[in-house]
């Protein structure tokens, strides 16, 4: 690269690299400093010390900036910037430290944890050069041919959502060309795109897709940040997941999208505004902390030069600060605007939404800029609504539109299929959409997001394997990962060849899914649950790029009949729209035929009295129906809300249900059977539920 190259003034807007076509624009946001450098890098050498180091010559409101005629796309840079180290007054400038810019469109190159990324001590000499140890930011050319694109735009009320992770989702199946496992094009596969539509899946939810960095303490263990919590690129796809990182994953990531809308798949992205991994103040230091600390990070008013910690990683973004606030919710807009997402879950949610005391605030600046804003309020929203902070749980909290994580439901439903027979109340407020949680604040079903197993975890097949966690491959002597999380061995700890045991396994995973399907909200599936995914008993496996956390596509006759049935289970769900209603049950009756909207049954038929809540048992059911069709296929066709029958056992024995009689002409016709396949006959108006097992019955009217 020449050597006599001079950056002109620029613009302060837009904060970034921005190529026009004849140079880049380079723009940094750092008031309290008092100089910054821009370094320039050989490509052909990337890992080199910089090749130019040019100070930027404007300055305008606090952000430096710069104009650099002839460069372009492909141009690997980074920041160094000048001021005060003074801790205690959260002042943390070093020069020493090539800083990566927070708004680079990509990023080239991994961080390497090293010593001499950690903060100096007062009083050192400033540590050697740490160019060696951070990627380098890369100019990208943001021209992009989106075609036809359009956000499928499907409606709440049909949304089946699966949350997944790139490459252990795409990484071993057997379908892919090599070039495309374990990346983003994986993705947009036929194969996989079939079986995601086979299934019934609308949306996928991608565990963090942007560019990550690697926490220190991994480092030090030889692990890696598989799950990706712990940005470090806000405007960045990772470079994991494409051919290259010279702005290919921009490029790639695109064409994903482009694909899975082409497809009818929405994208929702796990998104990770928390915290960043430059963990506590004696962490590494890499962009935000060396930029502007006072401007990003929560502070601790009682202990200066500490940080207040909500997420448990060592520091908190405070979006209580304009340029934090800002930041963030530029990065939201760049990938719903730029990259055409249609959704973001928002991971530790709380701690975004924390008032300058700490308490958690329904009418916070980031929740207000969310329903304020043209583009993001038009996207999906989810919260996952808990952090590590005082009074973190804070389910049913957040205000319209936003959904919510639903770990309650989680724990009801396993609890109840793990023999709980002091959880019939609890469950039933889980399937009717959690109305004793949502419905106070006006919010919908809808706003339930149901789910049994996600990333964090034991998955589907593992709830029914396992009593204990079995996390000893994280090497933190087993202190990671949830304790007591609801499940059930059914004799055995772990793998079993007893046809017994595997029967009641079976049974259990077919009973969780089946809830999941047919509870009012929307549900989520965790990816390869379908299939019969394992992790060996680790609840918490987000240290392991390997086989464990990959999906094994080589399955059974028993694992594809068992994505069959999943398939069934959603299938009905779609096909019947009492299912999907949009308001809450009441109890009350609707239609013309005065049928109650939800009549909760002994196993005799008649009606559950106050007294029978509070007696324990296994046995309910559940009558709903829906006073007319209120939705519409995809194809625009009204959709009938048929009388469904649920008859529920999650006890050791066989128990018999009287089937109710409606005025109707027609009759119940079963549809599914955990047990085995539907389509029994029935003794009269008697039906026998087998122990551990969920039929449903749905309503074919006769002429």
């Amino acid at each position: 690269m020449e050597r006599d190259l001079k950056l002109e003034p620029g613009r302060p807007e837009p904060l970034g690299a921005v190529w026009d076509g004849a140079g880049v624009n380079f723009a940094l946001q750092s008031a309290a400093s008092t100089g910054a450098e821009l370094c320039l890098f050989d490509a052909e050498a990337p890992g080199a010390p910089e090749t130019q180091r040019l100070p930027l010559p404007g300055r305008t409101n606090g952000v430096w900036h710069g104009y650099l005629p002839g460069a372009g796309p492909g141009l690997l840079y980074g920041y160094r910037v000048s001021g005060p180290w003074l801790p205690e007054q959260s002042l943390r400038f070093d020069s020493s430290k090539l800083l990566v810019d927070p708004r680079a469109a990509a990023l080239s190159g991994p961080l390497v944890w090293d010593e001499a990324l950690t903060a100096r001590p007062d009083g050192e000499t400033p540590p050697s050069d740490t160019a060696p140890f951070v990627p380098r930011a890369v100019v990208v050319d943001p021209a992009f041919d989106w075609q036809d694109d359009c956000l499928p735009q499907t409606p709440w009320s049909r949304s089946v959502l699966y949350e997944c992770h790139v490459k252990g989702m795409t990484q071993q199946h057997p379908g892919l060309p090599p070039d495309q496992r374990g990346r983003f094009l994986g993705l947009t596969h036929p194969d996989l795109l079939d079986h995601l539509r086979t299934l019934g899946v609308t949306s996928l939810c991608l565990l963090p897709v942007q560019h990550a960095g690697l926490d220190a303490h991994l480092g030090r263990r030889g692990l890696v940040n598989y799950w990706g919590y712990g940005t470090l690129g806000f405007f960045a796809p990772d470079a994991r997941f494409a051919s290259g990182d010279r702005g290919e994953q921009v490029h790639e990531f695109r064409q994903m999208v482009r694909a899975l809308h082409a497809a009818g798949l929405e994208v929702i992205l796990d998104v990770v505004y928390n915290h960043t991994p430059e963990t506590d103040p004696r962490g590494a230091t890499f962009n935000l902390r060396g930029i502007d600390d006072a401007a990003y990070y929560r502070h601790d008013l009682i202990h200066p030069g500490e940080y207040v910690d909500y997420s448990g990683c060592g520091n908190s973004l405070d979006l209580n600060s304009p340029v934090a606030l800002e930041f963030v919710l530029d990065s939201l807009r760049y990938w719903a605007g730029e990259m055409h997402v249609d959704g973001f879950r928002f991971d530790l949610a709380p701690a975004l939404c924390r008032d300058a005391e700490g308490r958690f605030n329904p009418e916070a600046p980031f929740l207000r800029c969310l329903r304020e804003d043209p583009l993001l309020a038009q996207r999906k929203l989810i919260a996952e609504p808990w952090d590590l902070g005082p009074d973190g749980h804070r389910l049913g909290g957040f205000p319209s539109p936003f959904a919510e994580w639903n770990d309650q439901y989680r724990d009801v439903v396993r609890r109840y299929w793990c023999g709980d027979p002091g959880n019939r109340p609890a469950l039933a407020a889980a399937l009717s959409g959690s109305s004793n949680i949502f419905e106070p604040s006006g919010r919908t079903p809808q706003a339930s997001i149901n789910f049994v197993t996600c990333h964090d975890g034991f998955t589907l097949s593992d709830v029914a394997s396992y009593n204990e966690k079995h996390n000893e491959a994280n090497l933190e002597q087993g202190g990671d990962g949830r304790n007591g999380e609801p499940s059930c061995n059914w004799g055995v700890e772990g793998p079993c060849e007893d046809a017994a045991v595997r029967r009641l396994r079976e049974r259990a995973r077919r009973n969780l899914i089946a809830t999941l399907a047919l509870s009012l909200g929307v549900p989520m599936l965790s990816h390869g649950d379908e299939l019969g995914r394992t992790q060996r008993g680790n609840n918490n496996a987000y240290c392991h790029d390997s086989d464990l956390t990959w999906v094994d596509w080589s399955f059974d006759p028993a694992q594809e009949a068992f994505r069959e049935f999943v398939r069934r289970c959603l299938t009905l769900r779609r096909a019947n729209a009492v299912f999907r209603r949009p308001w809450h049950l009441t109890g009350t009756r609707v239609g013309p035929l005065g049928l109650m909207d939800v009549a909760w049954l002994r196993p005799d038929g008649t009606a559950l009295e106050p007294q029978d809540w509070q007696t324990p048992g296994h046995a309910l059911a559940i009558l709903l129906a829906a006073e007319a069709a209120e939705d519409r296929d995809e194809f625009g066709r009204a959709q009938a809300a048929r009388p469904v029958l649920m008859l529920l056992n999650s006890g050791p024995e066989d128990i018999p249900f009287a089937l109710p009689a409606l005025p109707l002409a027609g009759r119940f016709v079963e549809r599914l059977d955990t047990a085995g396949p539907p389509g029994r006959e029935r003794d009269g108006s008697i039906l026998w539920v087998h122990a551990h097992s969920l039929v449903v019955l749905e309503w074919e009217a006769t002429p």
